[in-house]
Parts: structure tokens; C-alpha cells; sequence
């Protein structure tokens, strides 16, 4: 590695080549030790709040960091459906010290990788850098900048905003994109998740400045901080980071309220959508499981077997093996704060929707009911522990999961468990969650394609 240190010297143009260079092989060399090894994960908080959660891989010399807040699009305003999204997005278009030019040159200039990440509960920023000291200062010296002194810029926001709108525009005429905003709409009601994160045409056309300057200042706080540091720097060297990255924020004047519970309908609901596409759009679901919620485990080896290992699940069984009906369908859920939705989505002809959603349900229905089969719940949980090790094999992969630990607050060593919790998870246990969580009797059914059942 004394060549990538000598390039951190002499040209600032090779740095791009040195990043790129060390996570290409990062990958080859599979630098994150697999979940079961034992990650040693440290946590504190900062002086002022902040949670942290550290994990050193000296492997290669990279740094990631994220830091996120409880400022996801669940927080957004009735009127202002777009705010969290916008907000996050302006932030790294202009601090008080750097305009949009400024921030990409002196990141481009090291090489660092900066993004953006936004869902229903959460958001914030992933950065990766060189871990050398020089480059890895000017990396978060930036990202200090943009978490406690974004501008705003009024003319940047314009721009953005009629950007956003002519997207928005177009993207509404999709129908993958008209069922997914339906049904979570008919899914949540009036609960904040009901939001599509996007916003409509009009609510961002009437955000201001202050909106988002507002926004900023209620969420983006250190005490409600999580920062996240995986990657080739000591202890001594993540506390100071972590300290450096939220010294410049506010703390939080009281503390955030937590969003409501999420209630499950009282019946089934159908909604039907015209729409020219020659294949029809179908998503069918209802309120499924939190984080940290006791169910998780048996639930998340459910859904694997039902739709959630592509060709082998029930799902394609019925409607594509047996009948034709489709070329591939799926189930999941999406765990957030409350529960999140458990969705199955197919794509079919026109003429064969409604034949195909009725076989989906009756499919969900005799599995909620019977349950799954001991040869199916031993092949789900081989894939689910066989495959876990793959969506954590890089330290970007690692900070990211280690984020969603800290913010919702899970046990340190979840990572660690994962495995061995999907391996414990009987056959009881699965039909037993089920029966319980899932109710075929109540679901929300979106159908955008043809006019009407016959």
C-alpha cells in the first residue's frame, strides 16, 4: 500500500484512481469478515449526543462513514409532501462556506464518494474516503459543512424545484409507479407513511427556503444523530471523528415525537386504475412487521418461501409454473419504526389480471392457513443463511446495516445473530406468525391496467 500513500501525495488527480482502485479489490478480497465471525463493534455517544457505532477493518485504507436522523419523508407536513427529500437533497448544493461547485471539486479532488439516503423513518449521508489523514480531513471537513450549515440557496432551490416537478410529471404516468403510490396511500390513510417520499407535482412547486431551513433545524440535531464509521482509522481517531462530524449541530430543543402506530384495516379494499400499458400492474398487502419486532425471524423465512426466492417461491409455482399467468412475481416486507408494508407485486397481460390476482390471494390465503412444508422451511433458511454473508461483504455494505442497527437502536451483535435466529426458527414458528400477523381477509389490492373486474 506504500504506493497508494505515496499517490495521496503527489497528484490529487490519481486519488480517483487510488479509491476506485482499493474498493475494486476490497471486493475481490472479501474485507468485511463474514456475520458469524464476530464483528467487533464499539458504541458511545458523543459530548453532545451523538450515538456512535465503530467497527476498524485495517485491510485497505478506506473510511466509511454515514450519519443519519430520524428526518425520513414519514415527516413530512400535510401540504408538503416532498420537504425530507428536498431538504437532504439542497443540503449538499451550498453551505454557508461552499457553493455545489466548491463541495464536488474539493470530493473529486480526493476521490470521496458522498450520497444521499432517504426513507420512510430516516436520512442522511454515506461518505467514503481514502483513510489517509490529509484526504479523509478534507472529506469530513466537507461533510461537517453540509450537516450543520447547508444555505439553501434560493436559486438552487428554484431550479431544483422545476427539476422535480418535470419528473414528477412524467414519473406519474407510469403505471409501476401509480400502483406502488396508490397502494401505499390506501395502505397507511392519513398515517405519515402514506407518503411517497417524491411529493406531488404541487407541494413541491410550493416549498420554500424556509420550509427547508425549518426542516433542517428540527431534525438534522446531535442528539438525535447516529454516525456510523467502518474502515482503517483507530478508536482514538473514530471518537474524534464522530465528535468533529456533530460539533457544529444544534441540540435538539425537545426531543422528536415518534410517529403513531400503524393500524391494519378493518376489511379488504380493491382499487382499480386504467391504464393503456399493455401489462397490468398488481400489488396486493397489508401492515406487516417493525423493526425489532418479535415476529421478524419467523416472518422473514415466511415470506422467503412465499414469494421471496424468485423462481422456486409459491407464488411463481402457481402463477407461472402451473398457470402462465405471469413471468415472475414476489412478496417482502419492509420493516421500518412501525410496521412497514408486506407486499406481493406481479406484472401480467391485461386479460389475464384479474384470474392472475385471484390465484395470488388464494395462494396467500392457503399459506397463512396451512403453512408451509418442513422441506420448504429447510430450504429458505439454507438461502436466507447462505446468502446473508453476501449483502454484508464490504465495509460500505457493513456501515450501512451497522447505521440501521444504531438508529433503531438493535442489539450490537445483530449482525452476529442474524444466522443463528433464522436457524432456530421452526416450523411452529412460522405457521404461528402467520395465523397471527397476516390477514388474508383484510388486504389492500391496487390493480392499474384494466378498466374493471368483469
Amino acid at each position: 500500500m506504500k504506493l497508494m500513500r505515496n499517490m495521496s501525495r503527489t497528484g490529487r488527480g490519481l486519488l480517483t484512481f487510488g479509491l476506485a482502485f482499493c474498493v475494486a479489490v476490497g471486493s475481490m478480497l472479501a474485507i468485511a469478515p463474514p456475520a458469524w465471525a464476530g464483528l467487533e463493534i464499539e458504541s458511545w455517544h458523543t459530548e453532545n449526543g451523538a450515538r456512535v457505532l465503530f467497527l476498524q477493518s485495517r485491510n485497505l485504507p478506506i473510511l466509511d462513514v454515514n450519519v443519519e436522523f430520524p428526518a425520513g419523508s414519514g415527516r413530512d407536513e400535510p401540504g408538503k409532501e416532498g420537504l425530507a427529500r428536498m431538504t437532504l437533497a439542497l443540503m449538499k448544493k451550498g453551505t454557508r462556506k461552499l457553493d455545489e461547485h466548491r463541495i464536488s471539486e474539493q470530493l473529486a479532488g480526493i476521490g470521496a464518494q458522498l450520497s444521499g439516503n432517504i426513507d420512510l423513518d430516516r436520512s442522511g449521508f454515506a461518505l467514503r474516503t481514502l483513510s489517509y489523514r490529509d484526504d479523509r480531513r478534507v472529506a469530513l471537513a466537507v461533510l461537517r459543512d453540509i450537516l450543520a450549515s447547508p444555505s439553501f440557496p434560493e436559486a438552487v432551490l428554484e431550479r431544483e424545484k422545476v427539476r422535480n416537478v418535470a419528473f414528477l410529471e412524467e414519473r406519474q404516468t407510469r403505471p409501476n409507479v401509480i400502483v406502488a403510490q396508490t397502494f401505499q396511500k390506501e395502505l397507511y390513510g392519513d398515517h405519515p407513511y402514506a407518503a411517497t417520499g417524491a411529493g406531488e407535482p404541487e407541494t413541491i412547486a410550493a416549498l420554500t427556503r424556509d420550509d427547508l431551513l425549518a426542516f433542517h433545524r428540527r431534525y438534522f440535531v446531535s442528539d438525535e444523530a447516529v454516525v456510523t464509521i467502518v474502515g482503517d482509522v483507530s478508536t482514538d481517531e473514530a471518537r474524534r471523528i464522530a465528535s468533529e462530524l456533530t460539533a457544529d449541530l444544534p441540540r435538539a430543543g425537545e426531543p422528536v415525537l415518534q410517529l403513531p402506530a400503524v393500524t391494519h384495516p378493518a376489511e379488504s379494499t380493491e382499487v382499480v386504475i386504467p391504464h393503456s400499458a399493455s401489462q397490468a400492474h398488481v400489488r396486493i398487502g397489508m401492515p406487516g412487521v417493525r423493526r425489532g419486532d418479535p415476529d421478524y425471524y419467523p416472518l422473514w423465512v415466511a415470506v422467503q418461501i412465499l414469494g421471496g426466492n424468485g423462481m422456486t417461491s409459491l407464488l411463481n409455482a402457481e402463477l407461472r409454473e402451473k398457470r402462465g399467468l405471469t413471468y415472475s412475481a414476489y412478496s417482502y416486507f419492509s420493516p421500518y419504526f412501525r410496521r412497514g408494508p408486506f407486499v406481493i407485486t406481479l406484472q401480467t397481460r391485461q386479460d389475464q389480471a384479474w384470474d392472475a390476482l385471484d390465484v395470488a390471494l388464494s395462494t396467500l390465503e392457503q399459506f397463512v392457513t396451512d403453512g408451509p412444508t418442513e422441506a420448504q422451511l429447510r430450504a429458505a433458511k439454507q438461502y436466507l443463511i447462505g446468502g446473508f454473508g453476501l449483502n454484508i461483504d464490504s465495509n460500505a455494505e457493513l456501515a450501512g446495516y451497522l447505521a440501521m442497527v444504531g438508529f433503531y437502536q438493535l442489539p450490537l451483535d445483530y449482525i452476529d445473530r442474524f444466522p443463528d435466529e433464522i436457524g432456530k426458527v421452526t416450523l411452529e414458528d412460522v405457521r404461528d406468525a402467520l395465523q397471527r400477523r397476516l390477514a388474508p381477509s383484510r388486504t389492500v389490492t391496487v390493480v392499474v391496467g384494466p378498466t374493471a373486474r368483469p
